[in-house]
Order: C-alpha cells, then structure tokens, then sequence
C-alpha cells in the first residue's frame, strides 16, 4: 500500500471511529443534483466565503426557477441577487452567474466545458472551482485544492508552500494520479472534523505518525 493510500484510509477509518463525518458540500451538491454540471459550477462560485449547507439551500432554489444555462443567461440581475442574498458578496456572483452562463450558452452551446483550459476562461473561475467541477461534475481526475487541502498537505510534509495554487502543482506531481479524485474530498472532510486549522484532535488521529505538524507538537509539548 502506498503512503498516500495509507493517509486517505486512516482519514476514512479515524472520521468513522469519532462520527460519522457529514458530507462535503460539493458531494451534496453532485448527489443533490444528479451530478449536473451547470449546477456544481455555479454552486462552486456561490461557496467563497459561506457556510457549506448555506450553499445547498441557495443552489437548489435557484436551479429550481432556473434549469439551463440558457435561462440563467436571461435572468435578471436584481432576480439573481435577491435567491443567493445569503451567500455574501451577492452582487458580484449574481453578476458573474449570468457572464458565466451567458458564455457558455454561445460558446458551448449550453454545456459546461470538461476541460481545464476551457473552464479557466469562464469569467472568476480560477484553478479551484475549474478543478471542482473536473472532479465533482465530470469524474476527471484534478486536486481542487481549498484551505483544507493546503493546510493538511503542509502539515503531513506532503509539500511545503505557502499558496493553494503551489500546492495543487506540487501534489500532482507527488500523488499518483489514481488518488487525485479522493484528495478533495477526504482532505476537506477531514479538515472540518478531525484536522481543524485550531487545535486539532491529533489525539484520535489515526495517520499522525506520518504527520510532520504531529510530531513537531510532540517533540515540543
């Protein structure tokens, strides 16, 4: 078993030995949505800066008025704005929703585009929220990496960087791609329940011997 195998495992296994963890909002989100690419993009953008289940709510009310990408290119400004209110910085993602959209409607014809080139050309998706849907909508492997992935990653000594984007290289280059898909998900969930950026619960870790932090805590406690 390799070392990177054997941390995803020890995260399932020492999450399932403390509770159950809940589910990561994008896994939510695919299964909520019957893995609908348009959905898990504009949730993506709607997550920055709010609450995990906060997310849900508001891309299930908007999908519900708005089906296609077609629509949501015609939608109102003011429409937008008022259904994602409670995500914070509304006004700009209501914005960006509609360019988004309104891109892939005439470029696409519709479709979320399945490759990294093209979803970075999509108007405030940065290398994240394009990774995000590889992974989330089109099962393609990517590492989205968030501040759960950077800070676990530098933790473990996986990588030492100081940016999300640094990160994400170093990790593809380290990871073999057969775990790409998992890193988002297991890393995230981990970090929320087990790993947390205060006072994580390194007591009940089951990977802290392959933890650089843990052992630095431990040599210095």
């Amino acid at each position: 078993m390799d070392k990177i195998q054997r941390i995803l495992d020890g995260m399932i296994l020492t999450m399932n030995s403390e509770r159950p963890p809940r589910m990561t909002a994008l896994r939510k989100l695919r299964e909520a949505e019957n893995d609908n690419p348009l959905s898990i993009l504009i949730g993506t953008i709607l997550s920055a800066r709010t609450r995990d289940e906060n997310t849900s709510t508001v891309v299930k009310k908007l999908f519900s008025k708005y089906k296609t990408a077609h629509d949501l290119a015609k939608a109102k400004v003011s429409d937008i704005e008022r259904i994602i209110k409670s995500t914070g910085f509304y006004r700009v993602k209501a914005r960006r929703i509609i360019k988004v959209a309104s891109i892939i409607e005439s470029k696409y014809s519709g479709k979320v585009p399945k490759t990294l080139e093209d979803l970075l050309s999509l108007p405030g998706v940065g290398r994240k929220t394009a990774n995000c849907v590889l992974v989330y909508a089109f099962d393609k492997p990517a590492i989205p990496v968030d501040t759960h992935v950077h800070r676990i990653s530098n933790r473990l000594g996986l990588v030492k960087t100081k940016q999300p984007e640094e990160t994400e290289l170093e990790l593809m280059k380290k990871i073999p791609q057969e775990h790409w898909i998992r890193i988002n998900d297991t890393f995230v969930m981990y970090g929320q329940n087990i790993c947390k950026p205060i006072s994580p619960l390194c007591s009940v870790c089951k990977i802290k011997k392959e933890c650089n932090y843990y052992k630095t805590r431990k040599f210095f406690s």
